[in-house]
């Protein structure tokens, strides 16, 4: 089976035109390997996928014929991801939801900015 399709239809990705795009942008590894949406995956292979700022890992027990539910994933694939690098992810998503709660969303609007501009210049006068 093709690794696009693999990890379409165990849910690490939402569609199969979006694992396809990860496949190619280097954001899939099979056997510590980058790899083309077209590659295989056989039972015992190592898949790495990006997520966030970690290398999240996962060995294949069984190939589906096609998309399988959510309760069904665990007999598919198995998680080998460190601890460590589980606890770096935990820790991004925890100061992320600190940064939405203090209302810290990055880029400001337009409105904002013209705000933030007269209240310089005010500060200026």
């Amino acid at each position: 089976m093709r690794i696009d399709k693999y990890i379409w239809c165990v849910r690490l990705s939402k569609t199969r035109t979006q694992a396809s795009k990860e496949c190619n942008s280097e954001k899939v590894k099979l056997n510590n390997d980058f790899i083309k949406s077209s590659k295989g995956v056989k039972i015992g292979d190592e898949i790495a996928v990006k997520r966030g700022p970690i290398w999240k890992s996962y060995e294949v027990i069984s190939i589906p014929k096609s998309r399988v539910g959510a309760k069904l994933v665990s007999e598919l694939i198995k998680e080998t991801t460190s601890w460590e690098d589980l606890e770096i992810l935990e820790r991004v998503e925890m100061q992320n939801k600190q940064n939405k709660q203090q209302g810290i969303y990055g880029r400001p609007t337009k409105k904002v900015r013209r705000d933030i501009d007269r209240f310089r210049r005010d500060m200026e006068e």
